[in-house]
């Protein structure tokens, strides 16, 4: 369960036998079912999860109980209701298994403590907020400035092995689109090919 970790740590930085050895205890293991939930919007966060083998998904309901997803998460991705594990609030959020999943989880108290007690984490952390940073300015200049099939192609594009997975009506959700524009985006696309 830890190599999907380990190989997504190695990808930013650098970890001695030691840090290997050392990083396991921090976290907990754990399977869930599809459509089993890790987090309930009104909850409190207290976990990041990492995605070991399957994919999840975290969104907020509207008041007409519409679906809006704002994160797709899969194997080497980690998802949480970041504001209420950091500022300890109510979560905004609710966090769903679209499949089978595997994942690592870390509470709060550990997190902190890896954070010291293998100082090549903060830096790994460090860099997977920037990241984290990008991505989310790229997807708010994505949903304002591009029209409904260049979001789409920038999907599929940025993430082919995920669109084949995911149902068309979340990928819909994801990119603020109806299933019926996503279905009428791929026949458009059909007849161009």
């Amino acid at each position: 369960m830890f190599d999907i970790l380990f190989k997504h740590l190695q990808k930013k930085v650098e970890l001695t036998a030691r840090d290997r050895e050392h990083i396991p205890a921090f976290f907990e293991p754990k399977k869930i079912r599809r459509r089993q939930f890790l987090l309930n919007e009104g909850d409190y966060c207290r976990k990041l999860n990492f995605v070991s083998k399957g994919i999840i998904k975290s969104y907020a309901l509207d008041e007409k109980g519409q679906e809006h997803i704002s994160l797709l998460a899969w194997e080497g991705w980690w998802a949480s209701d970041f504001s209420s594990f950091i500022c300890e609030e109510k979560a905004k959020l609710s966090i769903e298994a679209i499949e089978d999943s595997e994942l690592l989880l870390i509470s709060k108290i550990n997190y902190e403590k890896l954070l010291i007690e293998v100082p090549i984490m903060e830096r790994y952390f460090r860099i997977l907020y920037q990241n984290s940073l990008v991505t989310k300015d790229r997807r708010l200049l994505s949903s304002n400035a591009y029209n409904a099939e260049e979001k789409y192609i920038e999907f599929i594009e940025m993430y082919p092995s995920i669109a084949q997975r995911v149902p068309q009506t979340l990928i819909a959700s994801y990119l603020g689109l109806t299933p019926e524009t996503i279905s009428r985006i791929k026949k458009n696309i059909n007849r161009e090919d």
